[in-house]
């Protein structure tokens, strides 16, 4: 059967999404890599898996979600630093796709936070959508980055509420896509 899958980074990013589609740690998936964390409904449509932050644990969690499972579309949900203080905290983003009601900005791909915009030169910063996408278009048709605005590319780090009150009150606005 065919599945949809959501990655997440971090569990408050997916909390939302556990909640609103029922979803259920699934501790039967064998040779899952450390550390990543799997989460199903029960007639088994979605796949949901946190993988950790940044470049490796995207890859490696992905990898093994391809090799293992039947996928038919993909979603990265997650947040976003903006460089452009004028965009709302908040404010939900599709960075591959132009969708009805939903904002469209590209966005880069780094390997450490930014400190300061001075050499970004889009809107939106993260640090697992280039690999998402990467690796997502060889593997489906379908595939979807959305990302919400956390912060100004602040230093500190927001917290786990936060995160999990910004994708709750963007999620009407991509539920549709899940």
């Amino acid at each position: 059967m065919l599945k949809t899958l959501i990655h997440c980074s971090l569990l408050s990013e997916a909390q939302p999404l556990i909640d609103f589609l029922k979803l259920t740690k699934d501790t039967s998936v064998q040779n899952l890599p450390a550390g990543k964390k799997l989460f199903t409904n029960k007639d088994k449509t979605y796949l949901l898996v946190i993988s950790g932050i940044g470049k490796e644990n995207c890859q490696e969690s992905l990898e093994f979600i391809y090799k293992n499972f039947q996928i038919d579309k993909s979603i990265n949900i997650g947040i976003a630093g903006c460089s452009d203080a004028s965009v709302k905290v908040g404010t939900l983003f599709c960075t591959n796709r132009l969708l009805p009601n939903i904002n469209f900005a590209p966005i880069t791909t780094v390997d450490e936070p930014l400190e300061s915009d001075e050499n970004l030169e889009t809107l939106l910063v993260d640090m697992e959508a280039k690999y998402f996408e990467e690796i997502s278009k060889t593997n489906v048709s379908k595939s979807y980055i959305f990302k919400v605005v956390s912060d100004h590319l602040d230093i500190e780090t927001p917290t786990q509420e936060f995160i999990i009150e910004l994708i709750e009150k963007s999620l009407p606005l991509f539920k549709k896509y899940l």
